[in-house]
């Protein structure tokens, strides 16, 4: 089990890191997190201290990424427990998954904010953040080993591929890996949108969506 930390990636790469080949691999989630939290360079400027690991089963058939943790999700150290997060576990449970089945985690493991008096203002990361820890992105999906990868928003298409923008590849299950990887919204995108209608048409789509993973993963309960 390695004991040095992993080294950072270049900050300003896309896609996948050419010097992957040469860091280590790691046994546990428990070992990988605490290099994530204890073994890397301190958090970068704009960054919550605290690390947010993934959670679930260690051998989970499907993993949701999505984009980074947010304010809730940081003062608890747990993933999806803020609003979005509560919308996704209703629309799993509607498409008879059971969150305790899954794995959930983030393409960017701290919460980047701007302070604004108490409140703490959610930024959305850049290229360089998320090239900074997708190599942990991918060691978290080695060690799990999931059937289903679930990209839940832009940033974590954009970890997961090197690809900007889900366009197309929304609700399309695609090979990927040697898994298979489906592209979708982000449940907090659907919090966003203003109208009745809009909300309505947007979390049927994203229900779709979950039902192509689900039956792909066999989580049929």
């Amino acid at each position: 089990m390695p004991n040095s930390p992993a080294p950072s990636p270049p900050a300003t790469d896309d896609g996948p890191d050419d010097g992957d080949a040469a860091r280590p691999r790691f046994r546990t989630l428990a070992a990988l997190y605490r290099d994530i939290a204890q073994g890397e360079d301190e958090p970068r400027p704009g960054f919550s201290a605290t690390m947010v690991p993934g959670e679930g089963p260690p051998h989970a058939a499907m993993m949701l990424v999505g984009e980074q943790p947010g304010d809730q999700e940081d003062l608890a150290a747990r993933p999806f427990v803020g609003p979005a997060g509560r919308l996704l576990d209703s629309c799993l449970a509607q498409v008879g998954a059971d969150r305790s089945a899954l794995f959930l985690t983030n393409a960017v493991k701290r919460f980047k904010f701007v302070p604004r008096g108490k409140r703490r203002l959610h930024q959305t990361p850049t290229s360089g953040d998320i090239a900074h820890y997708r190599w942990w992105l991918k060691e978290e999906i080695r060690l799990v080993g999931p059937r289903v990868v679930v990209a839940l928003g832009g940033t974590a298409f954009l970890a997961l591929t090197g690809k900007r923008g889900l366009g197309a590849a929304r609700g399309q299950l695609q090979p990927w890996e040697g898994r298979k990887l489906l592209p979708t919204v982000h449940p907090s995108y659907l919090l966003r949108l203003r109208t009745e209608p809009q909300r309505s048409e947007e979390k049927a789509r994203f229900l779709h969506d979950l039902e192509i993973a689900v039956k792909a993963a066999d989580l049929r309960r």
